[in-house]
């Protein structure tokens, strides 16, 4: 009920546009903008969700429209458009976790809720940068689409000095320490994940383990 009442809010809405707004401030004034993200309370985890939301349509888009002389010949017969939007959440979401677990140890102050609210904030030079690259892609040749590459770079740098930018402010620390809690950051990711492979190896294996159990039941006894 709170969800639909939320929904229909003007008042909401409207907050939700601001603080949405102030993810371009965040490309300008990285530094005091992911500071009064949290500590100030400048930003919104429904405009987060909505900037994430964008970057999963943009990265479908990119695939959809962007010319085939950039991305060369797509085998539609192999492509998942979940499995492909899946490929960008599932990272975020264990990035986010992982960097949430490493800065608790390292006194960081920032909460989970804000580390995924200025994660999605600081993918912002995606969206801005990728949308007209789309567009211009099938207007140039396969010579001046290394342009258009070198753009795609740039866009994934950019996000990743937001990021880097975002964890110092979030959680108050130096460059060298907000450095060095990224990239442990990425180790938490790579453990996270292998946990749960191996979670999931396990479980497969006891379902094996007790369904070969079931089948030998009924063999012997019927």
């Amino acid at each position: 009920m709170k969800m639909v009442d939320a929904v229909r809010d003007r008042d909401y809405w409207k907050k939700t546009g601001i603080t949405l707004k102030y993810s371009l401030r965040c490309l300008s004034k990285p530094f005091d903008s992911f500071w009064d993200l949290s500590h100030e309370h400048r930003g919104s985890k429904s405009a987060a969700t909505i900037l994430l939301i964008l970057t999963l349509l943009v990265n479908v888009c990119d695939l959809v429209f962007t010319s085939f002389v950039i991305i060369g010949p797509i085998d539609w017969n192999y492509v998942n458009v979940f499995q492909t939007m899946a490929t960008l959440v599932i990272p975020l979401m264990i990035y986010v976790v992982g960097n949430w677990c490493l800065t608790t140890l390292f006194d960081g102050k920032g909460k989970l809720g804000d580390i995924y609210m200025a994660t999605c904030y600081a993918l912002t030079p995606y969206i801005i940068i990728k949308v007209p690259l789309i567009v211009i892609s099938n207007l140039v040749t396969g010579d001046e689409g290394v342009f258009i590459q070198y753009f795609d770079v740039f866009a994934l740098i950019w996000c990743g000095l937001l990021i880097l930018i975002s964890v110092m402010m979030i959680h108050d620390f130096s460059l060298g320490k907000g450095f060095l809690a990224l990239i442990f950051s990425i180790v938490a990711m790579l453990v996270i994940i292998f946990l749960i492979i191996l979670f999931f190896s396990l479980i497969t294996d006891a379902v094996s383990f007790f369904y070969s159990i079931y089948r030998e039941i009924l063999f012997r006894f019927y």
